[in-house]
């Protein structure tokens, strides 16, 4: 029974490949609303009749789908912002999937102020998935539009990957398909779909997207997703570049670049982790499972028909090897717990060196370690010292890669 109505905002690659999808495939949704400010995609998909392509990478290929029955709006054009707002006043489920939380009440038709626009006068039971990759989304949105007794504002950890293909000769040589006609963009995504969020509250509510796994503190799973997932993507990218390759997919045949990865995935990461969230008697912080989450995504990001670049996978290296940030980050847990983090280091100075490529800086050790605490700042933090050695240990066997 199509009991739901969803409005998304943004339509990028994991509101398009994963909430829309979703929604869309369990049939429980009567419509499907999507604000996006981007005028020429809003066009493209209602010349396309309200349908739009997803490519989906699987482990032996790539699989194309259609949905279709799509609504998609301007909050820019007035007319458009009025469907919006009449969608939110009847709307069961939200989702935002924004750049940033930097964006919710960014412009002069926000986000924030579409959401409280429609949801005062919505009398139904409300969730809203946040899906900016912030740990606190829900309560930053939920700050910026105001609570409502009847709403509840989800955060959520998203370990699917996915990209926005733009070159026509990739999408060519892919042979995958366009979000519509007449735009030049693909959306291409992976299959995974186990996507964590807050538990709903309300006891009398049952989601219309049904495969989404509810937890009643997600913190430990956002530290596994950050100082896992994120920082063993980071550690392979930085490896990779250092050794010249263009693709993840190439490191999928380098054994020391992906024995790297897994100790420091397995070992360093899973041993802290474990360590810290073993008491929640959950799967994932046992040895045995936090290996198969390990060697799953090590499968996974390394997956040809996912086709992730080494750049786009290494980009913005100041913000990735900050303090609290994947890499180091996960060294400082792994250093709390009386590890030392070797192999997490390697992809410290393999970032590092990224980075100084990045600003044509001369690359030498004390430069290195001067970009290090200019970036770390903090010399009161109890293991700079120990960061600082690491990174001197570990500089002359990636530089010589």
């Amino acid at each position: 029974m199509k009991n739901h109505i969803f409005t998304g905002f943004g339509f990028g690659p994991i509101q398009a490949g994963l909430f829309v999808n979703e929604a869309f495939k369990s049939g429980n949704f009567s419509r499907i609303v999507i604000s996006e400010i981007d005028q020429k995609l809003v066009d493209a998909v209602r010349a396309n009749n309200g349908c739009y392509y997803i490519n989906v990478a699987k482990s032996n290929g790539i699989e194309t789908f259609k949905i279709e029955g799509i609504e998609i709006y301007n909050p820019s054009n007035a007319q458009d912002r009025n469907e919006i707002i009449k969608a939110l006043l009847q709307s069961t489920e939200l989702c935002t999937s924004l750049p940033s939380v930097n964006f919710f009440d960014k412009g002069e038709n926000s986000v924030a102020q579409l959401i409280t626009a429609g949801l005062k006068s919505n009398k139904k039971k409300v969730i809203i998935y946040t899906a900016e990759n912030n740990n606190h989304a829900a309560e930053i949105l939920e700050q910026k539009t105001g609570s409502f007794k009847n709403a509840q504002f989800l955060n959520t950890v998203i370990g699917k990957m996915s990209q926005v293909v733009v070159d026509k000769d990739e999408i060519q040589k892919k042979n995958i398909k366009t979000i519509a006609p007449g735009i030049d963009r693909a959306f291409l995504v992976e299959e995974f779909n186990k996507i964590l969020v807050t538990k709903c509250h309300f006891s009398d509510f049952k989601p219309g997207i049904e495969v989404f796994i509810e937890k009643a503190d997600l913190l430990p799973f956002e530290e596994a997703k950050l100082y896992g997932h994120n920082a063993i993507h980071a550690l392979l990218a930085y490896l990779g570049a250092q050794k010249g390759y263009k693709k993840m997919a190439e490191l999928k045949n380098d054994k020391a670049i992906m024995q790297t990865a897994k100790n420091a995935f397995i070992n360093e990461s899973g041993s802290a982790l474990i360590k810290k969230y073993a008491h929640l008697k959950d799967q994932l912080f046992t040895q045995s499972g936090y290996k198969a989450y390990a060697e799953d995504l090590l499968e996974r990001m390394t997956n040809p028909y996912l086709d992730d670049t080494i750049e786009r996978a290494a980009r913005d290296p100041e913000r990735k090897l900050g303090i609290n940030d994947r890499i180091i980050g996960t060294m400082r847990l792994v250093l709390g717990v009386g590890i030392e983090p070797v192999d997490m280091a390697k992809g410290a100075v393999a970032g590092l060196i990224f980075l100084m490529n990045n600003i044509n800086e001369e690359i030498n050790s004390i430069k290195l370690l001067t970009v290090a605490q200019n970036l770390w700042q903090n010399t009161d933090d109890e293991y700079y010292l120990k960061l600082i050695n690491l990174i001197k240990e570990n500089y002359s066997s990636i530089i010589n890669l």
